[in-house]
């Protein structure tokens, strides 16, 4: 049972968010289409560390500290979805996008109940919101990719592909230091055999997929999706989640709750691999 404390401030931000953020997470609605402006050049380390996405030249600021880059882990294939079955650890992804008030209660909660979880934004919400990047890192959550416009990546050519890998890549850097420590190919589970090798160019060695899906995304209630994420789950599980979604916010206490009962702990991708 959700203590009563808990329960009514998760529901106070499921309620905040739930005129604006179901229809902003990734739904299957396609956002506008690519502007050439917001094309990205070749290579993502153009844009400097200190620099600020959307700021103009002289108006940077330079970024508290530096993200931690992608890693290569030994061992693990191009494109990895669970981490070692032999510990009892698990890694809750969240997808991100939608309400900034969604994504505050959330990493609030993850951290009160001493949860790390991983974060692939979209490049997009980070021109909208890019404190939260910073917010994002200072909990001790990994920050990564999830392209720049959160379209069907496996239906791009290679260029509109790339710019989409490249796009999210350049405003992490420019927030953080960094082009984040994963990328996470939008509106797919898998990522192509083209898609990972365009990763692997923008920087990215492995592609971060998942074997549990909560299907948050449908809006089918909390309950129903603790049921989904604690019937899949187990030990080394990538759980794929949502920031844009009311019932996640909803979902979590009594999701991290479940997970502390069966001993498993909720750790950054990066620590689920180490």
């Amino acid at each position: 049972m959700i203590p009563i404390d808990r329960r009514s401030a998760l529901r106070a931000a499921a309620g905040a968010a739930v005129t604006g953020a179901l229809s902003t997470g990734c739904s299957d609605t396609a956002p506008p289409s690519v502007k050439q402006s917001e094309r990205p050049s070749e290579n993502p380390s153009d844009a400097g560390p200190g620099a600020s996405a959307g700021a103009r030249p002289g108006t940077a600021r330079p970024a508290a500290r530096t993200a931690p880059p992608p890693r290569r882990f030994p061992g693990q294939p191009a494109e990895i979805a669970h981490g070692p079955r032999d510990r009892a650890r698990v890694a809750l992804t969240f997808h991100g996008q939608g309400d900034p008030a969604t994504a505050t209660a959330l990493l609030a909660e993850a951290e009160r109940a001493g949860a790390r979880v991983t974060v692939l934004a979209v490049g997009t919400w980070l021109d909208e919101q890019p404190a939260l990047a910073r917010r994002i890192l200072d909990g001790g959550h990994d920050l990564g990719n999830h392209t720049l416009h959160h379209i069907d990546i496996s239906a791009l050519d290679e260029a509109a592909a790339y710019a989409e890998i490249t796009g999210c890549a350049q405003r992490l850097r420019r927030l953080t230091g960094s082009v984040g420590t994963w990328f996470r190919p939008s509106r797919t589970q898998h990522a192509t055999p083209l898609v990972q090798r365009l990763a692997r160019r923008a920087g990215y060695p492995h592609t971060l997929s998942y074997d549990v899906d909560s299907l948050d995304f449908t809006s089918p209630g909390a309950d129903t999706v603790v049921r989904t994420v604690t019937e899949e789950i187990r030990d080394g599980s990538v759980v794929s989640l949502h920031f844009g979604y009311a019932d996640t916010v909803a979902a979590l206490p009594a999701l991290l709750d479940a997970l502390e009962r069966r001993g498993l702990r909720a750790v950054t991708t990066t620590e689920l691999l180490t």
